[in-house]
């Protein structure tokens, strides 16, 4: 068992771990729930307008992974709404052309962001402000065989894996076993991690992630979504 001892943990804002499924959709959920923590009460809003809606901005297909200053442009110019407006599809629409959201999908919800120096210094700041950050890592073995508590550190000589890229939510930090680490929802379902979630420890992290941001302040947007 590892010694681990928490600084900040930001998870009571959350509810629990939603899961993307087989979809590349990884920027979408934690853009959401970062979106959904900073709000009063835990809602979860819709992932699948946030998706379509930056995969829009940026001519993207629905079988790729979103950018994430088309995720950001999304969730500041269109907003989302509850997840109930539009709930999340289990498997890529088979025809992109038939894509699209309902006109009436509620009340939608905007949000400012911006994209922050990705290291782990910073996101800690972040952090201790009390903001979720929004990481994207690339990946490697130890993410998928993290131990029991959920604490994922690389082997010896574990290098990343460039092609396999995954965003999640920094939602608190600590130390594992006197190592700095940062605690991460991820969007594989409560059967991942400790509910979830897991410690990224400094010596996986710092060599990984490649980009980060953080949700701002409230924004309005177009009461209508055509026109947004």
């Amino acid at each position: 068992m590892s010694d681990i001892t928490i600084s900040v943990d930001l998870r009571p804002s959350f509810g629990d771990a939603r899961n993307q499924g087989a979809r590349p959709t990884c920027l979408a959920f934690a853009a959401s729930d970062a979106h959904a923590a900073l709000r009063d009460g835990w809602a979860p809003l819709s992932c699948e307008y946030a998706f379509y809606k930056a995969q829009q901005r940026a001519g993207r297909m629905p079988n790729t992974g979103a950018l994430l200053s088309s995720m950001l442009e999304a969730l500041r110019k269109d907003g989302q709404p509850e997840e109930s407006g539009l709930p999340y599809l289990s498997a890529t629409p088979a025809e992109p052309a038939s894509w699209a959201p309902p006109r009436e999908i509620g009340k939608r919800f905007g949000r400012n962001g911006a994209t922050a120096t990705y290291s782990i210094d910073r996101v800690i700041q972040e952090l201790d402000q009390g903001r979720p950050v929004i990481v994207l890592t690339m990946l490697s073995r130890a993410f998928y065989q993290r131990s029991t508590q959920g604490v994922v550190d690389p082997a010896p000589g574990e290098q990343p894996e460039p092609d396999r890229r995954h965003a999640v939510i920094a939602v608190g930090h600590g130390k594992v076993d006197g190592q700095r680490a940062v605690l991460v929802r991820n969007s594989w379902g409560p059967s991942w991690g400790d509910a979830g979630y897991g410690w990224l420890t400094e010596r996986f992290l710092g060599p990984r992630i490649y980009a980060a941001a953080t949700l701002l302040e409230e924004v309005d947007v177009p009461a209508d979504p055509i026109a947004a």
